[in-house]
């Protein structure tokens, strides 16, 4: 009958169900407290000596000859103390002795986490030094009584054990307890920077930073416990190396342009350099190809600001340009005044820095003035009443300054024929001042008002653009389409406007000339003006009276146009809102010298393809010679992350958002993939990832994989064997790998900052050659450590110039450079890498962009 059983079978299968796996779970947890007490006493006899077997009259073993310790231990000595507790349990552990820098013994690490070398997740924490004994060799080891100590929950168990979780709990305090005959005593280490973390100890309580064991490492992140194994090759951490790398850094290329939200940002300089700005640089860019390549092309940077350039003007002689920044802070907190810089283009040496301490938030705008040489810079900084000063270029003083209005302001600019007539524009208004210099004297001079008057004319929302012609009238673009000339006229009492008694400023001739906003005009050599529009991304040529010439349509996909520069020639330079930066003319058209696209990459070992992961689960595979997209496969519907060719090129490993690490077969040349498997644990009591995946590596065999994720798990995977996780990841630490981007694990826990929260450390990569490692930070900076890098604290040198956190570093094939990429400020920055004093091998084939392939990868 279908209703037998009643209603309580489902419930009562499910308990049965629960009770199944529980004891599974005692099982396996007995046999690893089996497989600790067995370590222990196998340590315990080779500590103890030799007594049955000795002659009475031979002398006993000194300290110096006890036996060695197993592989991966220090040398270890007999129990030299022994005391009992409440504890049924007796613990074990080191005397004190020199350790790495920052690292020293003292109190217990926090309960919580610690896994040992037969695969168990222990929940005690480690052991007190509060003992005290005589001094001796480092690593010796001493019973001592064991503290009391509160048991910390499971992630995601609750605090309050059930009567039938108890057995378990008391069968892994044993496996914790029994294991930690094996442990070193732990360290703190005092945070310095960030706010300490608080431990489940309870409030107040501090989490150290480091923990330092005889066979393992440990640190705590956002009060997570990460354990991580020292390789059996390795018997002091003193043995590492120590100190900075003496290879170093130089910025060789930047890639990038911000075109999203800024504006005055592309322009022509004399020598005919194209100059712009990404991040904290300004570029200053000679077409004719990439460094040492043909035509004498190359880039050189202005390095002078801390923080984000956001506009520029260029000084009428064609050679001095001032740039301004954003306000910001430093990595402690500290506040980085905006302010605008002055410098020779020619030198790349700072002349004059303006306005200290003067602006608010940021540099909005800024112009050199014309009639007087470049006697006067006008600024508009980002307050809220958008403060519109001037000053001496000269001397760095302010002659006058005034509160411009409350709405944003977008460009300004000086009259070419009158310094004393400044203009700007932005949301719902054209303002035209006058000022006086006040004699010269800073702070004397007067700004005075004029608002012009739309009349008869449709107010628009928005003037982002305006062009002062050499007759003196004035061309704005607004947000709807329209090209408007401004002149001076008589005042009429009827207009609303603000002007003078005599006379004020109104619209002469409108033109509709886009559909959407204009957001760029730009005043040619030969007297014509070019516009650029936003939602039909047309450039339009315009000659006298407003009558098109001739336009170009700008590709969809490289998006709108943001500024227009003419270069040599009738060549323009063209920037878009999707932060590509084109070349080209009206006749030919335009091709890109910057686009970005994509999220991660990585290329075949054969570099016949390269792989490219998106934002929503598809991945792409592309031939490298033809660009065209040979596979194109979706696994799940979330961001990819990373995408890891194996050394061999074997297997393609895709790591997901959604937690999971897909694996394809992958054929000899790269172009066809099948799934081959999903790394994903089918024990229900461990489900592999719990979070989305960060990082991963192949071993240099192409069998195995360690990865990380975004709640600080290091795993290991057995790929070749079916995709499976190894739970013992004590068996992993002599693995070598190929590649080493994972942010956590042995050999790199000393690029971790002290006090870091998690979020610190966002990319690493270790040099095809495993001489340096570098490391993107979440403070727009860069760090070359020496590899390994497994001391606290390790010293680096760090290297400016990001705006925003650096999401990726990677090497290329040679390690001839590194390529760092940013977050927000949407640049990469392409590193040339110098050896010991400053020499460093030129890369193979001159060439703009150093081939990334093979080997080579990036992930934002």
């Amino acid at each position: 009958m279908d209703g037998a059983g009643g209603p309580g079978e489902g419930p009562a299968q499910e308990a049965l169900q629960s009770l199944s796996r529980r004891l599974q779970v005692q099982e396996k947890e007995m046999e690893l407290v089996k497989a600790a007490l067995a370590e222990a006493l196998r340590l315990l006899r080779l500590q103890a000596p030799p007594t049955s077997l000795q002659d009475p009259g031979t002398p006993g073993p000194t300290r110096d000859s006890s036996p060695a310790a197993p592989p991966g231990l220090p040398p270890t000595r007999s129990p030299s103390s022994v005391s009992r507790g409440t504890q049924t349990e007796t613990e074990v552990e080191t005397e004190s002795s020199p350790g790495p820098p920052g690292l020293i013994n003292g109190p217990a690490a926090p309960h919580g986490g610690g896994e040992e070398p037969g695969g168990t997740q222990s929940e005690g924490g480690g052991s007190s030094s509060s003992g005290t004994g005589s001094p001796g060799p480092p690593g010796l080891l001493r019973l001592v009584q064991p503290p009391q100590r509160t048991d910390t929950p499971r992630r995601n168990s609750s605090s309050s054990s059930s009567p039938s979780e108890r057995p378990r709990q008391k069968l892994s305090r044993k496996a914790a307890s029994s294991a930690n005959l094996l442990l070193r005593s732990g360290s703190t280490e005092s945070r310095g920077g960030k706010d300490a973390l608080s431990s489940p100890g309870g409030p107040g309580s501090r989490r150290s930073n480091y923990n330092l064991e005889g066979i393992s490492v440990k640190m705590f992140l956002r009060g997570r416990p990460i354990t991580m194994y020292i390789p059996s090759g390795i018997r002091s951490l003193e043995e590492l190396p120590s100190g900075p790398p003496p290879e170093t850094l130089s910025l060789d290329w930047v890639y990038g342009y911000r075109g999203r939200d800024s504006r005055s940002n592309l322009f022509v300089l004399r020598s005919g350099e194209v100059v712009y700005f990404i991040a904290c640089v300004v570029v200053l860019y000679r077409p004719g190809g990439g460094p040492g390549g043909p035509g004498g092309g190359g880039q050189r940077h202005y390095r002078g600001h801390t923080d984000c350039v956001r506009c520029l003007a260029v000084h009428p002689d064609g050679v001095r340009v001032a740039s301004g920044q954003t306000a910001g802070v430093d990595k402690d907190g500290k506040p980085l005044q905006p302010v605008v810089h002055v410098w020779d283009s020619e030198t790349l040496l700072k002349l004059q820095e303006i306005g200290l301490g003067a602006f608010e938030r940021g540099v909005g705008a800024l112009a050199f003035s014309v009639a007087d040489l470049g006697a006067f810079l006008c600024v508009v900084d980002d307050s809220n009443e958008h403060m519109l000063s001037v000053w001496d270029c000269s001397r760095g003083t302010k002659l006058a300054e005034i509160k411009s209005t409350n709405d944003s302001v977008l460009a300004v600019g000086f009259n070419p024929r009158d310094s004393s007539c400044i203009v700007t524009s932005g949301k719902s208004h054209v303002h035209f001042w006058n000022w006086s210099g006040g004699a010269g004297v800073p702070g004397n001079g007067t700004l005075t008002r004029k608002q012009g008057v739309f009349g008869k004319y449709k107010k628009p929302k928005f003037i982002p653009c305006f062009v002062l012609l050499p007759d003196g009238d004035i061309l704005t673009g607004d947000s709807e389409g329209n090209i408007l000339t401004w002149g001076r006229s008589l005042s009429d009492s009827r207009t609303p406007g603000r002007g003078g008694a005599k006379e004020t400023y109104g619209i002469v001739a409108q033109a509709h000339a886009h559909e959407g906003s204009i957001f760029a005009l730009c005043l040619r050599r030969d007297g014509t003006v070019l516009s650029g529009g936003g939602r039909d991304r047309r450039l339009v040529q315009w000659g006298p009276g407003l009558v098109a010439l001739q336009e170009a349509e700008i590709p969809e996909h490289f998006g709108a146009v943001r500024a227009i520069a003419e270069g040599l020639g009738s060549e323009l330079l063209v920037g878009t809102t999707k932060n590509a930066l084109l070349r080209g003319d009206l006749d030919q058209g335009f091709s890109p010298v910057i686009q970005e696209t994509g999220l991660c990459a990585d290329f075949h070992p054969s570099g016949a393809v390269v792989a490219v992961g998106l934002n929503t689960g598809r991945w792409l595979v592309l031939d490298t010679e033809t660009r065209e997209i040979v596979s194109d496969i979706t696994d799940g519907n979330e961001q990819l992350s990373v995408v890891r060719y194996s050394p061999d090129g074997l297997y393609l490993a895709i790591g997901s958002h959604d937690n999971m690490i897909y694996i394809y077969s992958v054929s000899s040349d790269g172009a066809k993939s099948s799934r081959f498997g999903r790394c994903v644990s089918l024990d229900p009591c461990s489900q592999g990832h719990s979070s989305f995946i960060t990082h991963l590596d192949w071993s240099k065999d192409g069998n195995f994989i360690m990865s990380n994720s975004g709640d600080y798990e290091i795993l290991y995977w057995d790929v070749a064997g079916g995709c499976k996780l190894l739970r013992n990841r004590y068996e992993s630490r002599d693995r070598e790998w190929a590649t080493y981007t994972c942010v956590l694990g042995f050999h790199v826990y000393g690029v971790w900052p002290d006090g870091s929260d998690g979020t610190d450390i966002n990319s690493l990569c270790r040099s095809h050659n495993e001489r340096v490692v570098a490391v993107a930070d979440d403070f727009c900076k860069v760090h070359l450590f020496q590899y390994p890098c497994a001391r606290a604290k390790a010293p680096s040198l760090v290297y400016g110039g990001h705006g925003s956190h650096v999401t990726s570093v990677r090497f290329t094939h040679d390690d001839s450079h590194l390529v760092s990429l940013g977050g927000k400020d949407a640049s990469i920055f392409q590193w040339r890498v110098l050896g010991p004093g400053g020499a460093g091998p030129a890369p193979a084939t001159p060439s703009r962009t150093p081939s990334l392939s093979p080997a080579s990868s990036l992930d934002v």
